[in-house]
């Protein structure tokens, strides 16, 4: 898109596209970037390859320190040797450092007794290791069974793997659904523009993907229809543009969590309505960030730690707006870098975190 210039001078200068254009503030107020969290964290959602070297992990540990990330949550833990070759390389040098997600093959939806089996299975991984079952984006929006159907979240033929985590006691962190601007005609309107523009395959308005209602509703009948079993739902459950919607929804689910993973630019951009619900549900919300890049958690530190004004965000498709600290309370940050998390996962090991 061109930035049309209006004066004769102007004239003279390059075109300028809008996903070039970008100004540097002239405001000046008071910094306080942070580069390594207040408390020690926990990080409840990140992913790791499996084929890392021991340098590679080395590298990643030395990294973690420099931030202050004590124990990292990897949700692409995989099943049976997978997840236990997986964990034991990273935990070989570092054993109170990692613990890892289990995973459930669902593109075998239509073999006999799946859901049966897939239970078991994630028993079996329990046992090798998993603290916890993660539920990738492709159940409810992608996977399609034998039929062409696409497969709901809360299909009924899935129950006895819910049953399960409910009964070991571990937590399913799900990952359903996506910003709801990725529905939304791509217009001048649309604030995810830049990203649908960069990533056009991102975008949900296809007849074969369900409305954004329908896609969370699914979800959140999963978690009324388990009760027993603790979920935690990722990205703010892509309802952190209206947190009084997410809070009623944790008000109605007391078996519900949710994590700041990938959604801090919702966070920092009202950070009077994010301060006072995040003080409201402190027991409730969780530290995590999706991707792994070291130096982009300082964004992180920044908005929930300091009073800062206006800065920029890690990723301009994201959110073209700038930021503002939250300045939350100790006892909130201590909740929500890790007190809540070590509540939800009682495996991970606790000498790391001050009370």
């Amino acid at each position: 898109m061109l930035l049309i210039a209006t004066s004769a001078a102007a004239q003279t200068l390059p075109p300028l596209t809008f996903e070039e254009y970008d100004p540097k503030s002239t405001l000046i107020v008071p910094e306080h970037p942070r580069t390594k969290a207040k408390f020690p964290f926990i990080d409840i959602h990140n992913h790791q390859r499996r084929e890392m070297s021991q340098a590679d992990v080395d590298k990643l540990v030395a990294d973690m320190d420099r931030i202050g990330l004590s124990v990292m949550v990897n949700l692409s833990g995989g099943s049976g040797s997978e997840l236990r070759d997986g964990l034991a390389k990273l935990r070989w040098r570092y054993p109170k450092r990692f613990v890892a997600f289990a995973n459930v093959d669902f593109a075998k939806i239509d073999e006999p007794d799946f859901a049966t089996n897939a239970a078991k299975q994630l028993e079996e991984d329990v046992k090798n290791g998993a603290v916890g079952l993660k539920i990738f984006k492709n159940l409810g929006m992608f996977l399609v069974d034998k039929s062409g159907k696409r497969v709901p979240t809360d299909d009924p033929r899935l129950d006895p793997i819910w049953q399960k985590a409910g009964e070991l006691g571990i937590p399913v962190l799900i990952h359903t659904g996506e910003p709801v601007a990725f529905w939304a005609p791509l217009d001048k309107h649309n604030e995810r523009w830049l990203e649908l523009q960069q990533f056009p395959n991102r975008r949900r308005d296809d007849p074969k993907f369900a409305s954004f209602e329908q896609t969370m509703g699914e979800q959140f009948n999963l978690f009324r229809r388990h009760p027993k079993t603790k979920f935690i739902a990722a990205h703010l459950a892509w309802l952190g543009n209206d947190l009084a919607r997410l809070g009623k929804l944790l008000d109605e689910l007391p078996n519900v969590s949710t994590e700041i993973g990938a959604v801090l630019y919702e966070l920092g951009r009202q950070p009077r309505a994010a301060r006072a619900f995040l003080i409201k549900y402190q027991d409730r919300v969780l530290m995590g960030k999706d991707s792994w890049n070291a130096d982009e958690y300082a964004a992180y530190f920044r908005v929930l730690e300091t009073e800062d004004e206006y800065f920029d965000y890690y990723r301009k498709r994201h959110a073209f707006w700038k930021m503002y600290g939250l300045s939350l309370p100790d006892e909130v940050l201590k909740k929500l870098y890790y007190k809540n998390a070590l509540r939800l996962i009682p495996a991970i090991d606790r000498t790391a975190f001050p009370d």
